[in-house]
């Protein structure tokens, strides 16, 4: 984790700087749902590449906003899942989600 000296001192800023990549964002999305592989995400993620995949969730991982689980199996089988405090950021996506819904909305309507 982010020692507090090393965040902004604006609170919008501290979460841009945590999530505000688009990357970041979709992966979020994709694990509020369920536990995803790192193969899974790669596919499901159009046009990620794999470093970028792999930076995304070390940092995610490393400022406590995923898990990382490695199964002791062979071939070892590795799923990332939002922590308790990613889990905190399900009404920010949820915001996200209807906001983006009311915008595109709004262009049908002119």
């Amino acid at each position: 984790m982010r020692t507090k000296a090393e965040l902004p001192e604006c609170p919008v800023a501290t979460t841009v700087q945590l999530i505000g990549n688009k990357w970041k964002l979709l992966i979020i999305r994709n694990l509020l749902n369920r536990p995803w592989r790192f193969n899974e995400l790669k596919k499901d993620l159009d046009g990620i590449s794999q470093k970028v995949l792999t930076d995304s969730l070390r940092s995610m991982e490393e400022d406590g906003i995923i898990t990382r689980t490695v199964y002791p199996e062979v071939p070892p089988r590795v799923e990332y899942a939002l922590s308790e405090l990613g889990e905190t950021m399900r009404p920010i996506l949820a915001s996200m989600e209807q906001w983006g819904t009311n915008y595109k909305v709004s262009l049908t309507q002119e």
